[in-house]
């Protein structure tokens, strides 16, 4: 368990490292969608840290798309 919070803590570091010139929903979105997609991807693989890197990326990038969406919209 310590190192999936680990893991998570990790993929929510490096998502939000790329943030700086989002905005309010990419941001949210990509943090939201990584942290999602960690706990997916641990669950389905059974905790394999590739599966929860995996999910977080994947995550992230569905996210980051779905913020991009949701910030247009509400310009």
């Amino acid at each position: 368990m310590k190192s999936f919070i680990a893991l998570c803590a990790v993929a929510g570091v490096v998502a939000l490292s790329g943030c700086s010139g989002m905005g309010r929903g990419e941001t949210v979105g990509t943090a939201g969608g990584a942290a999602a997609g960690g706990l997916v991807g641990s669950a389905v693989t059974g905790g394999s840290t590739l599966g929860t890197l995996g999910g977080a990326a994947i995550g992230g990038v569905a996210g980051h798309e779905a913020g991009v969406n949701y910030d247009k919209k509400h310009q």
